[in-house]
């Protein structure tokens, strides 16, 4: 593996696996449209390998091709949605502790007085 692709190793298994998930979707979308890879590719930009690696969900493959092949298939307004702060739970759940923990505080300082 090289120096620019060691940070894959450490990619949780919850997200290789969701990886691998896109690259079968986009496979069937592929395959839906009757289009072969070199179609694909040609379409993309990339060489039939690359097509091949997304396919295959790897994580090596840059997001911009991702992001090009769900262009392809119309999906690509999908992605704010994935990073939505109004969807962002662990900040809600931060926002909500911090605000707890302030009421705490004054709840203290008023009942000193």
């Amino acid at each position: 593996m090289s120096k620019s692709s060691s940070h894959l190793e450490f990619l949780p298994q919850q997200a290789r696996q969701q990886l691998l998930l896109l690259g079968e979707n986009l496979t069937i979308a592929r395959k839906r449209r009757r289009e072969s890879l070199r179609t694909w590719a040609a379409r993309l930009g990339i060489s039939v390998r690359t097509v091949q690696r997304m396919e295959a969900g790897d994580p090596g493959v840059g997001i911009g091709i991702y992001v090009s092949a769900l262009w392809v298939i119309g999906r690509v307004g999908a992605l704010p949605s994935l990073a939505d702060p109004a969807l962002d739970l662990g900040a809600l759940q931060l926002s909500i502790l911090e605000a707890s923990q302030r009421g705490l505080a004054r709840g203290a300082r008023n009942n000193d007085g």
